[in-house]
C-alpha cells in the first residue's frame, strides 16, 4: 500500500513538472512569436523608410538634372534628404536652406579674415571686405525671403507669372552678390591675394544659388505652361501677360493719392541753407523710419549737396523729390584710383526696396582719369527714376541688381557707363557718351549676367543715344559702341531707339578676345537714326537683329520687369509694351 501511494505521488509530481514544462515551452513560443512580430514590423517599417528615402533620392536626382552643376546639386542634397522630400518644391526648399547655412559660414569666415589681416590690408581691401559683408547680409535676406515665397507658392494673391518673377529675382540677385564681392578685389595684383582666400566659399554659394534658380525656373515655367495650355483649351483667345493696376499691399490709400498727384507733400525737407528740416540728404535718410509700409518723401531743395548718400536695405519706400534735374544735384568724387571699390564709389547708393526719385541729378565728379567712379548705384527692387540725371565718366550708372525702371532720365558717361546685373528698362531716356581720356573707347553698356537662368539684362527702349557737345566736336578721334560683355551671359537689348552716328557701324565691342561672344545675348529691334543700320554689325553668335514683335515684347517693361504689377504705383509715366 505504501509503495502504491509513493508511486502515485511520483506520478503526480511528474504531472506537475510536465505542466510546468509545457507552460514554459508555451511562454518561450509566445515570446518568440512576439519578437518575430515586432521584428517583422520593424523590418517592414525599415523597408518602407528605405523605400521612401530611395524615392526622395530619385526626386533629388531628377530635380538636379536641370541645373548647371548637377553633381554638386545631388551630392549636397542627397545627404540631407529625408522621406519627406516628395516633390520638386521640397527639393528647392531643401536647397535654399542648405544655401543659407553656407552663406552664414562665409560671413563668419570674412569676419575672421578681417580680424586676422586688419593691420596689413590696404584701404581698398578693407572696403572690399566690408562690401562683401554687406553683400552676404543682402543674400541672407534674399534667400530667406525666397524660402518664404516658395512656401506660399502658388499664391492666390499673385498670378503664377508674377510669383515666378519674384522668386527668380530674389535668387538672381543673390547670385549677383557673390560675384560683386569678388569683383571688389580685381583692381590690383595685391587685391587678388585676398580674393583667392574668399573665392572658394563665394563660388560655392554662387553655384548653390545657381542650382536653386535652375530648379525654380523649371518648376515655374512648367506651371505657367500648364496654366496657359489649360486656358487656351477653354478659350480661343491667346493668353496675354497680365496687366494689373492694383497697388502694392504696402502702399496706403493716402500714398496712392499722393503718388498720383502732380505735387507731392514731403515728410521732411532738406535745404543746404538751413531753411528745411535737415541740411544734408544723409541725415534725412538716417532719420527716416525703418521698414516703412508707407511712402516716406524727402524733398531736396535746389542746391548742390556734396556728400555720399546711402539708402540701406532697412530704409524701404523712400522717395527723393528734387526741384529740378539741373537745380538739385548730389555730387561726390569717390573712385577706384584713390582707393575705393567700384561698389563703394557711388555718390548715391539706393538699396532699400521701393526707392523712387524724380527731378534730381546724381553726379560723380572724379573725372575720366580716376577710372571707375559711380554716380548712382541701385540695388533696390521695384525702384524707379523720373526726370533724373546720372552724370559721371566711367561707370556712371551701376544698375546692380533687382528690378528697376528709368523714365525721361539723362545718363552721360564714357567707359561702360551703364553697367550691372539688374533687370532694368530705360525708357524715353537721353543717353549720351562723353569725351573720354586719350586712348579710351566709349561703351554705353557693360551688362553683368553670370548665369543663363538669371532674369536680368539692360533694355534701352524708345530712347535717344548720342553724344555730349564735347565729344561731338572730336567724335572722329574716339570710338563709341553700344556695349561690351562684362560677364559670360551678358544680355542687352536696344529697341525702338534713335541712334546717332556716334555709334560705330560694328555696334558692339569685345571685352577680351572671344570671351562671351557665343554665350552673350545682344539684340536690336526697330531702331532708327544714322547709327541704327545693322548692315555692318558684329557677326557674333550671340548677336541678333530681332524682327518679330512677339520676341521684342519679352523685353518691354510689362514682361521684362513685371511692370504691370508695380509701375502704376510709382506715379511716373510708363509704357508697358512696344
Amino acid at each position: 500500500m505504501a509503495k502504491i501511494k509513493e508511486l502515485l505521488a511520483k506520478v503526480s509530481e511528474s504531472k506537475k513538472h510536465k505542466k510546468l514544462f509545457i507552460a514554459l515551452i508555451a511562454t518561450v513560443l509566445l515570446v518568440a512569436a512576439i519578437i518575430g512580430i515586432v521584428t517583422g514590423v520593424q523590418n517592414k517599417n525599415s523597408n518602407s523608410d528605405n523605400e521612401s528615402l530611395s524615392a526622395a533620392h530619385a526626386i533629388v536626382k531628377t530635380s538636379c538634372s536641370s541645373t548647371l552643376y548637377p553633381e554638386l546639386c545631388f551630392s549636397t542634397l542627397a545627404t540631407s534628404a529625408t522621406p519627406n522630400v516628395t516633390s520638386l518644391k521640397d527639393v528647392i526648399e531643401l536647397s535654399l536652406n542648405i544655401t543659407i547655412t553656407a552663406v552664414e559660414k562665409n560671413f563668419v569666415a570674412i569676419e575672421k579674415l578681417i580680424k586676422k589681416l586688419v593691420k596689413s590690408l590696404t584701404k581698398r581691401e578693407r572696403r572690399a571686405l566690408h562690401d562683401c559683408l554687406e553683400m552676404i547680409d543682402e543674400t541672407l535676406d534674399e534667400v530667406h525671403e525666397a524660402v518664404k515665397d516658395l512656401l506660399e507658392y502658388p499664391s492666390n494673391n499673385r498670378s503664377l507669372t508674377a510669383h515666378a518673377n519674384d522668386l527668380k529675382t530674389l535668387i538672381s540677385s543673390a547670385i549677383t552678390n557673390q560675384d560683386t564681392c569678388l569683383d571688389g578685389f580685381s583692381h590690383a595684383e595685391a587685391d587678388k591675394i585676398v580674393r583667392k582666400s574668399l573665392q572658394k566659399g563665394q563660388k560655392y554659394v554662387e553655384k548653390l544659388c545657381s542650382n536653386a534658380l535652375a530648379m525654380i525656373k523649371n518648376l515655374t515655367d512648367n506651371d505657367i505652361a500648364n496654366e496657359m495650355n489649360a486656358k487656351s483649351s477653354s478659350s480661343n483667345r491667346k493668353l496675354k501677360e497680365e496687366r494689373s493696376d492694383r497697388w502694392p499691399e504696402w502702399l496706403s490709400v493716402a500714398d496712392r493719392h499722393l503718388l498720383q498727384s502732380s505735387s507731392v507733400t514731403p515728410n521732411v525737407v532738406v535745404a543746404a541753407d538751413g531753411s528745411g528740416d535737415y541740411t544734408t540728404v544723409s541725415s534725412a535718410v538716417e532719420a527716416a523710419p525703418n521698414k516703412s509700409s508707407s511712402r516716406y518723401v524727402i524733398r531736396i531743395k535746389a542746391g548742390v549737396y556734396r556728400e555720399n548718400v546711402d539708402v540701406p536695405s532697412a530704409k524701404t519706400n523712400i522717395m527723393f523729390v528734387g526741384d529740378g534735374r539741373t537745380t538739385t544735384i548730389i555730387t561726390a568724387s569717390r573712385n577706384v584710383v584713390d582707393g575705393d571699390t567700384t561698389f563703394n564709389s557711388a555718390t548715391v547708393a539706393a538699396v532699400g526696396a521701393g526707392f523712387l526719385a524724380r527731378d534730381i541729378t546724381f553726379q560723380n565728379a572724379a573725372g575720366p582719369s580716376k577710372h571707375q567712379a559711380v554716380a548712382l548705384r541701385v540695388g533696390s527692387d521695384l525702384s524707379a527714376f523720373h526726370r533724373c540725371g546720372i552724370i559721371a565718366y566711367q561707370d556712371s550708372l551701376y544698375v546692380h541688381s533687382n528690378r528697376q525702371f528709368f523714365e525721361g532720365c539723362y545718363v552721360a558717361g564714357t567707359v561702360d557707363f551703364i553697367f550691372g546685373n539688374a533687370a532694368v528698362v530705360l525708357q524715353n531716356c537721353d543717353i549720351h557718351a562723353r569725351k573720354p581720356d586719350p586712348g579710351q573707347k566709349n561703351m554705353v553698356t557693360a551688362q553683368g549676367r553670370t548665369d543663363p537662368n538669371q532674369n536680368t539684362g539692360i533694355v534701352i527702349q524708345k530712347s535717344r543715344i548720342g553724344a555730349t557737345s564735347d565729344l561731338e566736336a572730336v567724335k572722329d578721334s574716339f570710338k563709341t559702341y553700344l556695349g561690351r560683355p562684362w560677364k559670360e551671359y551678358s544680355r542687352t537689348v536696344i529697341m525702338q531707339t534713335y541712334i546717332t552716328d556716334i555709334i560705330d557701324p560694328a555696334g558692339w565691342y569685345e571685352w577680351n578676345g572671344t570671351f562671351a561672344l557665343d554665350t552673350l545675348f545682344y539684340a536690336e529691334y526697330a531702331n532708327t537714326g544714322p547709327g541704327a543700320s545693322t548692315t555692318n554689325r558684329v557677326k557674333w553668335k550671340g548677336y541678333k537683329v530681332i524682327t518679330n514683335s512677339t520676341e521684342a515684347e519679352a523685353f518691354t517693361p510689362g514682361s521684362f520687369i513685371a511692370g504691370g504689377s508695380w509701375l502704376n504705383a510709382t506715379g511716373f509715366p510708363f509704357i508697358l509694351g512696344l
